[in-house]
């Protein structure tokens, strides 16, 4: 470790836990229309500030890129990296894909964090020439450089593999294609890592035709989307093991791994079971050094039923309302597990002290397909959309959502309108408490504030739970 190495680059979860609270929160925003630029929002989000809860700062990118997931171009992993110079390296850059321009923005956040500037454009075509990927859609900053998740192939063949590109930390530059071999892995979603088992995780969605215009009915009912968790060796980028969850669990997406640096065990969210409906979490575990990976379900979310004159077109038929899990995050001291119900509207809570056991000690509604639950800023004011991408402050005791889920499918399930806003949840974290969460009334950007846009992912300054991985217990 240098004289010079980032603050923010953490030894241990207790090490970030411990650090100065997040100050701002990094927002996306997109409009759907197309018609103005997407953006990069900046959220007060410390509360001695008179500008708490409000939009402080805004970027303007590129019109119709549709800004979903985006991340720093380094973090605390950058403690075990090989082969790059960590004498400057900094939580510094946010690299911001378009999910459906396959552009990636180079944002600096120094030396005004709360006027990031647009510095570099990676384009489409470079991401394609290079790593033979498109559509852009998750990144962590890793050992070798910024692992990018791609859904599609490259330009001239989107529905061909998905799967991740690898930039370089500080030039940006497009390297390759990660995978060495990709064994029968097709479809991409997420990725992320156990460093110190030089294990690599990654889940699958669809490729991009199945998704750019909505969930296509009958791709979901012959279960056609991804319902399988893939191994991987991180140093060589060899596949090394699938875990077919089932046919009927479709979407296998959000990967959530311990943070502790010597566990072998984390979740991934099932969005939907065509069998019923019910939404699902699952614990992927190792029972034995070396031993192959192990896959159970932990948590079951059932459908909610309902008035069909109160859903959707593609609900009606139905008469119920499914979960659609479509985010997870994990706390850093891997104590609560957060699961955001998009359709229901729901946030729930586990108690995952035992990762086999997960117990829900708490849940807050707000917006939901048919329940509409407003916000306590604004008890008038139906909302729709639901929690979807949630994140968790490094200390845990407090966990931001946002309601936007993708372009297409927010106007196939709330076709009157997704609106747009941002909730803030405060969390009891003693030591003595059994959970429980509940909204920030003094917090609740929405509408306007967003200048019409649409807001997708949060990350915070500093880092939070789903941007770093960490090398050391303590």
């Amino acid at each position: 470790m240098t004289s010079t190495m980032d603050p923010t680059f953490y030894r241990s979860p207790a090490d970030a836990a411990a650090a100065p609270r997040e100050e701002l929160a990094y927002v996306v925003a997109f409009d759907r229309s197309g018609q103005q630029p997407d953006a990069m929002t900046v959220v007060d989000v410390d509360p001695r500030s008179e500008q708490y809860g409000r939009v402080v700062g805004w970027t303007d990118l590129t019109p119709g890129a549709e800004l979903h997931h985006f991340g720093w171009n380094a973090c605390s992993s950058a403690l075990v990296h090989e082969g790059h110079d960590t004498e400057g390296l900094a939580r510094r850059y946010l690299l911001v894909p378009g999910l459906r321009s396959s552009d990636i923005h180079v944002l600096d956040t120094q030396p005004d964090p709360r006027s990031p500037r647009l510095i570099k454009t990676i384009s489409s075509a470079e991401l394609s020439e290079k790593a033979g990927y498109s559509r852009p859609h998750t990144l962590h900053c890793g050992p070798d450089g910024v692992f990018l998740t791609c859904l599609g192939g490259p330009l001239d063949d989107p529905d061909a593999p998905g799967g991740i590109a690898l930039l370089d930390h500080t030039t940006f530059d497009v390297l390759r294609a990660w995978e060495a071999d990709r064994g029968p892995q097709h479809f991409a979603y997420d990725a992320w890592w156990h460093l110190n088992q030089n294990v690599l995780i990654t889940s699958e969605w669809g490729s991009p035709s199945m998704i750019e215009d909505g969930l296509v009915p009958e791709l979901l009912l012959g279960n056609r989307y991804g319902h399988t968790l893939h191994f991987w060796d991180l140093a060589k980028g060899v596949h090394q093991q699938s875990i077919d969850l089932g046919a009927e669990h479709q979407m296998v997406l959000e990967v959530r791994p311990s943070h502790d640096p010597e566990a072998t065990w984390g979740f991934v969210g099932v969005v939907v079971s065509t069998a019923d409906l019910s939404a699902s979490v699952w614990r992927w575990h190792r029972p034995a050094p070396e031993a192959p990976f192990e896959l159970e379900k932990v948590i079951a979310i059932p459908a909610e039923a309902a008035d069909a004159d109160l859903l959707p077109p593609a609900l009606a038929p139905f008469g119920a309302v499914p979960p659609l899990v479509s985010d997870i995050d994990l706390s850093v001291d891997d104590r609560f597990l957060y699961v955001s119900c998009w359709g229901t509207g729901e946030l729930k809570q586990y108690d995952v002290s035992d990762p086999a056991h997960p117990r829900e000690v708490g849940s807050v509604r707000l917006g939901g397909i048919v329940g509409r639950r407003p916000h306590p800023a604004a008890p008038d004011l139906p909302l729709a959309g639901g929690p979807q991408m949630v994140e968790v402050s490094r200390d845990g005791r407090r966990v931001y959502v946002t309601n936007s889920l993708y372009g297409a499918w927010d106007d196939q399930f709330y076709p009157d309108g997704v609106g747009a806003w941002m909730a803030k949840l405060d969390v009891d974290v003693d030591v003595d408490a059994e959970g429980g969460m509940a909204p920030d009334p003094a917090f609740f950007p929405h509408g306007d504030e967003f200048r019409g846009r649409r807001v997708h992912q949060v990350r915070l300054q500093g880092g939070d739970a789903s941007s770093d991985s960490y090398c050391y217990r303590s």
